[in-house]
């Protein structure tokens, strides 16, 4: 079964992975996993994240691919997004990471402990 069978058999609703198995190996690993917030989508939006990534975000592009308004697409993304966490771009430091800086001379030790503070 690929992607698309799949999103069309749950019709939109949420559902739980309980056995990945690794095709090469043929190891399987059982338990409750949730699906990547992408495969949760429908398989309309799936193809239009697609699209737009392959048009590297360029809503031109978008308008031209799926002959819709600039304020057709916005929207659509607008909705979509709705639907997805954001991935934390600027993350807390490790506690490797401070004192991996500390050793190289990036910081001193009052702003290691600062850090360190800073990620309880």
């Amino acid at each position: 079964m690929d992607w698309q069978e799949l999103t069309e058999l749950t019709g939109g609703r949420s559902f739980v992975v309980e056995r990945v198995r690794l095709a090469e190996s043929g190891i399987a690993v059982e338990g409750q996993f949730d699906p990547p917030q992408l495969a949760q989508l429908s398989a309309d939006d799936q193809v239009f994240v697609a699209a737009f990534v392959r048009a590297h975000g360029s809503i031109k592009e978008m308008e031209r691919i799926f002959g819709v308004s600039y304020p057709t697409i916005k929207s659509r993304l607008n909705r979509i997004s709705e639907h997805l966490d954001f991935v934390d771009v600027n993350p807390a430091p490790s506690g490797a990471d401070v004192v991996d800086r500390l050793r190289r001379g990036e910081i001193n030790a009052e702003e290691a402990l600062a850090e360190l503070e800073r990620r309880r």
